[in-house]
């Protein structure tokens, strides 16, 4: 069969989940289809693992042994979408994909970037010249209706995880949204109809990132973040822009992309540059610094933690109707912690941490779980352990019923951590509380 990236992709995930390399796949294989573990060579599974080949014949017994749906051998070979489609139709397409499922679509560097290519100028303007007879009257009392239902669903998500009710926010979009795209509307009204729909579009793509770590949550994620910078710029909104490249430069760091990172974050910082809103330029420099620190450019991530802290401590009057409003000291001091982390001066780490927490305080149970789990970590590295048991154990009580993918990696990565404590009482609590929590 023709090289599919898509199978291979599935594969590879479901072997790593298990543990299995090509020996343990061929195993099972051989196994499944007539009871002899030496049936197949191990060479074969290596091939279909790496995507070098597609499975023809034993694709069934891939789909039983790794439990995968029989269907997904049809899924087409994921290829960018051409750079001047027009924005409304491509992002239905994609909604709809999305709640039938009838697409797999792999999250790549190349496509990050993309994002990047010239918007469509011309796509409301031409919009108003061409709605169908029939077509929705749509005014601002739909622009606000999106405005709504976007902050009630992020409120949501923000305090139990993105992967509570996405579905909502991508059937809105199909649904409810749709008809009011395809409508009839004046320039000023599809503007606003357009950054609004940017703002859920970026949502879904937020809450489908956080929901798991597979490669089908991967490619959507950034297929919506693309789709709402697209939206964003062609409606002629800078911080809408810069806060949908940011999800994507967030997201390249997330998939190792480092270099991708650092283009998108320089990307955003450009969009945000002359916005009269002090949070959000803090929020797109520290966007920066997070990617050049990953990139373990050390200049580069000093110098724009330091813009960011300087922008972040400037007064500012904008609230609410900012899509960067949320960006708290509060956050920002998490944020800049982790980063400080990554170039290697903990003490520094824990009391960006510290004030994160305790002095500006933090108003979502999600957010506030993320930061207790990396303080923990923070502190372990310090040689504080007493001190990162306790901290842990305030992340646990924090994360119970909280459906994100962030929480889940930090209960991982704590389980494995207190592995080499295995004489301490206290630490095999902790990795049976959150075994509870992860199942």
């Amino acid at each position: 069969m023709p090289k599919n990236p898509a199978v291979a992709e599935l594969i590879k995930r479901a072997c790593q989940e298990r543990g299995w390399g090509p020996s343990e796949l061929a195993r099972a294989l051989g196994l499944a289809e007539c009871g002899d573990a030496r049936r197949l060579q191990r060479q074969h599974a290596r091939r279909w693992i790496e995507g070098e080949r597609t499975p023809g014949h034993w694709w069934p017994y891939i789909a039983q042994v790794l439990t995968l749906d029989p269907e997904a051998i049809n899924l087409p070979d994921p290829t960018p979408a051409a750079p001047h489609t027009d924005t409304v139709a491509s992002v239905l397409q994609l909604g709809r994909s999305d709640v039938e499922r009838r697409e797999f679509i792999l999250a790549s560097s190349g496509y990050a970037l993309s994002a990047l290519g010239l918007p469509d100028m011309d796509s409301i303007t031409r919009r108003t010249k061409s709605a169908l007879p029939g077509a929705v009257r749509v005014g601002q009392g739909e622009v606000a209706a999106v405005r709504h239902v976007v902050k009630a669903l992020g409120d949501s998500a923000s305090e139990l995880g993105g992967g509570h009710a996405r579905h909502l926010a991508v059937r809105y979009l199909t649904q409810d949204v749709a008809p009011w795209l395809e409508g009839r509307f004046t320039e000023a009204t599809g503007r606003d109809l357009f950054a609004a729909t940017s703002q859920l579009v970026h949502l879904a793509g937020w809450m489908a990132q956080d929901e798991g770590d597979t490669p089908e949550l991967r490619g959507l994620a950034q297929r919506y973040y693309a789709h709402s910078f697209r939206l964003a710029a062609e409606a002629g909104d800078p911080e809408l822009s810069a806060t949908a490249l940011r999800g994507l430069a967030v997201q390249c760091v997330d998939l190792g992309y480092r270099a991708e990172a650092v283009q998108l974050g320089e990307a955003c910082v450009g969009y945000g540059h002359h916005l009269d809103n002090p949070r959000a330029v803090a929020y797109y420099e520290a966007t920066l610094a997070n990617a050049a620190a990953q990139d373990d450019d050390r200049r580069m991530a000093t110098r724009h933690l330091a813009l960011s802290e300087t922008a972040i401590g400037k007064p500012t009057a904008t609230d609410g109707e900012s899509w960067a409003a949320h960006y708290s000291p509060g956050r920002w001091a998490h944020e800049s912690g982790m980063i400080l982390s990554r170039l290697g001066d903990l003490d520094a780490a824990e009391e960006h941490l510290h004030l994160a927490l305790d002095i500006h305080g933090l108003d979502r149970r999600r957010t506030r779980a993320i930061v207790l789990a990396d303080l923990g970590g923070v502190r372990l590295r310090q040689g504080d352990v007493d001190g990162a048991m306790a901290t842990w154990r305030d992340f646990l009580d924090c994360a119970e019923g909280i459906r994100s993918v962030k929480v889940q990696a930090a209960l991982h990565d704590m389980r494995v951590r207190l592995r080499r404590y295995t004489g301490v009482p206290q630490a095999q609590e902790l990795r049976e509380q959150a075994a509870r929590i992860s199942s």
